[in-house]
């Protein structure tokens, strides 16, 4: 049994300061650390949102309100501010991560015509960001998942992991919802629990 730590989305746009700041994103900082040096970590991957500046999520590209939704590829998208940018530092890991630990990042959202909140495939389901592949290739057969944010990327993350046949768990502690409807997080552990994911 190897086991894998993933970890989503830790960016500087999704803590303080940033474009789509996740409240208190930032304060799972030093937890995610000692976790990725824990030893009963095989591998510690991370995800990166990494978006063309024209991608379809982005309010401006679509003259839109930020957070309201429209049908985008049959799918209902969230409009969301311009967030990680390929090249800016919005994009970049937030510089308190410890990296060092880390062997691999997995960039998604890179097709600017879907998003993609799963780090194992776009929302269509139609294209991989190689995650699986590479995990499957070195044994893994059991993940944990942290990040941000709970309620979107971690929760799509986790359900996707469990599809593709990963023994899997969600450490809560190391995760902050966005909360775009209220109770947005507990909803999201309601509905991992649902399909039989650990919650630690």
């Amino acid at each position: 049994m190897k086991k894998a730590l993933i970890l989503v989305d830790i960016q500087n746009d999704f803590c303080a300061n940033g474009s789509l700041a996740v409240k208190d994103g930032e304060t799972i900082i030093s937890l995610v650390n000692m976790l990725s040096e824990d030893k009963k970590y095989d591998f510690v991957v991370a995800t990166q949102d990494f978006h063309p500046s024209n991608h379809k999520s982005f309010a401006s590209v679509n003259h839109k309100e930020p957070f309201s939704v429209i049908k985008l590829n049959g799918l209902d998208q969230v409009m969301w501010p311009d967030h990680c940018v390929q090249g800016t530092q919005g994009a970049e890991m937030h510089p308190d991560l410890d990296m060092s630990n880390v062997v691999k990042v997995f960039p998604k959202g890179t097709n600017p015509e879907i998003d993609s909140y799963s780090g194992f495939f776009d929302n269509d389901k139609k294209s991989s960001t190689g995650m699986d592949e590479w995990l499957k290739a070195q044994g893994v057969t059991h993940v944990d998942v942290v990040g941000l944010a709970l309620d979107y990327c971690v929760k799509a993350t986790a359900l996707d992991a469990k599809r593709l046949g990963f023994e899997t768990s969600v450490i809560v502690s190391a995760t902050k919802p966005v909360n775009m409807t209220p109770n947005g997080g507990e909803k999201a552990i309601e509905d991992l629990r649902n399909a039989n994911i650990n919650i630690t």
